[in-house]
């Protein structure tokens, strides 16, 4: 492979990694703006979302050229995929995080409801495995992945408690319901969060394992593939 198109493949790596960077930004920054009741940093994780967009269509744009222009084996071509999936994945993360921020808006404008704590436990969990995803992409780590998406059932546990919980207060007091429901849309968008980081670890086990396990529960748990992936 020439210099040129190494290079095109060193650019959308580097696209990539810094498209996460500012994914985990943001949704920490929406975070705060929740947990320190800030509108501030409410107004600057939506103005960011942008700036998340854009590189999404830039890295799209640098997968379609160096298709159109270059003939990838099976590997570049497995790369060029994944690399669109995860950046769609990360502009969706960074969507919810947006979710987030404007309902930290509304509940800011309203006394506390309740103390915060399976909602900030919960983000605890996806963020780390937001980062850990983007860790096994690029420490080509598929043992990392596998192990990304089984926590995942930890989220959609303390997601459901955190519906329950809100709802049983709904009916015991109706004017909680707003601020109930503004908790329940970040406890979702969270779970969202959750679940797009699951999704890019099962695109890095395809990468770099060439083996597609989205639809299969028992492997996700268990799946590890001996010698390299095909070339």
């Amino acid at each position: 492979m020439s210099l040129f198109w190494e290079q095109q493949l060193v650019d959308i790596r580097e696209q990539l990694l810094m498209m996460s960077g500012l994914t985990e930004r943001n949704l920490s920054v929406a975070m705060r703006a929740l947990l320190e009741r800030d509108d501030k940093l409410a107004d600057t994780a939506e103005a960011e979302d942008a700036e998340i967009d854009h590189l999404e269509v830039h890295i799209d744009e640098l997968v379609i050229t160096y298709m159109a222009t270059h003939g990838p084996i099976a590997r570049d071509c497995r790369l060029m995929l994944t690399s669109s999936k995860i950046s769609s994945n990360l502009e969706r993360i960074a969507d919810q995080a947006t979710t987030i921020a404007r309902r930290a808006r509304d509940l800011n404008t309203e006394p506390l409801l309740k103390p915060l704590i399976e909602i900030p436990m919960m983000a605890d969990i996806a963020q780390e495995m937001l980062r850990d995803a983007i860790t096994a992409f690029v420490d080509e780590d598929h043992e990392l992945a596998v192990e990304i998406i089984a926590r995942d059932h930890s989220v959609d546990s303390i997601n459901k408690q955190v519906a329950r919980e809100l709802t049983e207060g709904m009916i015991a007091d109706p004017k909680t319901i707003t601020r109930a429901l503004n908790l329940i849309t970040v406890s979702r968008a969270i779970e969202r969060v959750a679940d797009h980081a699951t999704n890019i670890a099962e695109e890095v086990f395809y990468l770099y394992q060439g083996e597609d396990i989205r639809h299969e529960p028992s492997l996700k748990q268990s799946a590890r593939v001996e010698g390299p992936p095909p070339a």
